[in-house]
């Protein structure tokens, strides 16, 4: 018999970051304690910069922000934020949305399957992501329980379970 495999990816769904962030900017436009203060988020390039006349409402226009996220069921681990800059008379943070695990991250999740999932699975680094392999599919179901429970620093999926 073959072996079952899944994937472990971490991959945002761009479409749904994207309303998202239309969501953000209509509840930025609309609210009145966001009147008078500039305050906007958008895209630039690959990254998300959000300003607003004050420190406070910087972090209020995050804090908008990542409520759309997870309504729209995007984990917040996904998002990489960084801390409010001034920037001549306006403040700014600086974030991105982050797409695939990286080495270390990878090489912490293979650790986790070594040392605490059964020893008939085998996993394997490839690029951004972990094929995850095993003769018994209970072996690989065990596997993704034990991965949920983990704290992990990134948001994982799993895809390609056959």
């Amino acid at each position: 018999m073959a072996d079952s495999s899944f994937d472990i990816v971490s991959k945002v769904d761009k479409m749904e970051a994207d309303n998202a962030l239309h969501q953000a900017q209509k509840e930025i436009e609309q609210r009145y304690d966001f009147k008078g203060v500039g305050a906007s988020i958008d895209w630039s390039g690959e990254k998300l910069l959000m300003k607003a006349s004050s420190e406070e409402r910087v972090r209020a226009v995050l804090d908008v922000f990542q409520s759309k996220l997870v309504k729209r069921g995007i984990s917040l681990k996904s998002l990489d934020a960084g801390d409010p800059f001034a920037s001549g008379k306006e403040y700014r943070i600086e974030a991105s949305l982050k797409n695939g695990i990286e080495q270390e991250q990878a090489k912490k999740i293979n650790k986790i399957i070594r040392d605490e999932g059964p020893k008939s699975v085998k996993s394997q680094i490839q690029g951004d992501e972990l094929r995850v392999s095993s003769k018994s599919r209970d072996d690989l179901q065990e596997i993704i329980s034990l991965l949920k429970s983990s704290d992990l620093d990134i948001d994982i999926q799993f895809t390609n379970y056959r």
